[in-house]
C-alpha cells in the first residue's frame, strides 16, 4: 500500500507547483486588448471585433478554446485532496488599479495629441518587443520633430512602467516579461491600417 501511495503523492505536489506557477494567458490577452485599444482608438470609435477563421460563426469559439474553458472550470486540486491553501486559484489580470489607469490616461492623451499623427504618417512603428521607435523621421515635419522624439521617449517610459506595474498589481512580478510579450503582440494587432510595425527583423505595414 506505501508503494501506492508513493506516486500519487508526487503528482499531488507537481500539480500544485504547476497551478502554482500559472500565468493567466487568455486573460491577460483580454486585459492588454482592453488596454491598448482604449488608448489608440478614437473618440467615436468602438474597438474592432476580433477575426474568426472563415466558415467560422462569431458566436461559436474556436473549439481549442471550448476545450480549454471546459478544462479551466475542473477544480484540479479538489480533485487530488489539495487544499484552497495549498493551490492557488485560477488568477485574472487586472489594470484597473489608479496606478495603472494613470498611466493609461498619460498613454491616451499622449497618442491623441502627437503620437497617431506620427504612426498616420508612417514616421513611427510598434517594435516587437512592446515599444515605439522613430522609423523614418522624414516623414514628419522638420518642426514636430523634437517634440515627437520626446513623445517617443516619454511613452517607452510609461510602457515599461505599466508592464512592470500590471505584474506587481496582480501579485506576481516575475510575469512582467510575459505580461510585456502579451502586449507587445496586442499593439501589433491592434495597429491600424497604414501603421507600422516590426515583424521578423524588418518593418511591414498594416
Amino acid at each position: 500500500m506505501r508503494w501506492m501511495m508513493l506516486p500519487l503523492s508526487a503528482v499531488a505536489l507537481t500539480a500544485c507547483v504547476t497551478i502554482n506557477v500559472y500565468f493567466p494567458a487568455a486573460e491577460a490577452r483580454a486585459a492588454a486588448r482592453e488596454f491598448v485599444e482604449k488608448v489608440i482608438s478614437t473618440d467615436d470609435a468602438k474597438a474592432p471585433p476580433s477575426e474568426k477563421p472563415r466558415g467560422q460563426s462569431a458566436f461559436v469559439a474556436p473549439l481549442g478554446e471550448r476545450i480549454a474553458a471546459e478544462l479551466a472550470r475542473v477544480d484540479l486540486p479538489a480533485l487530488l485532496g489539495i487544499g484552497a491553501a495549498q493551490a492557488q486559484t485560477q488568477p485574472d489580470i487586472t489594470i484597473k488599479t489608479p496606478a495603472i489607469q494613470t498611466i493609461q490616461a498619460r498613454m491616451e492623451q499622449r497618442f491623441d495629441g502627437s503620437l497617431r499623427a506620427g504612426f498616420d504618417a508612417g514616421a513611427l512603428g510598434f517594435t516587437a518587443d512592446g515599444l515605439v521607435v522613430v522609423r523614418d523621421a522624414a516623414r514628419l515635419p522638420l518642426k514636430d520633430r523634437v517634440a515627437i522624439n520626446q513623445a517617443v521617449a516619454d511613452d517607452n517610459r510609461d510602457r515599461k512602467a505599466v508592464y512592470r506595474e500590471i505584474a506587481v498589481a496582480n501579485n506576481h512580478p516575475e510575469w512582467e516579461p510575459r505580461i510585456r510579450e502579451v502586449f507587445a503582440t496586442q499593439w501589433i494587432d491592434s495597429a491600424r491600417s497604414g501603421w507600422w510595425y516590426q515583424s521578423g527583423g524588418g518593418w511591414k505595414q498594416k
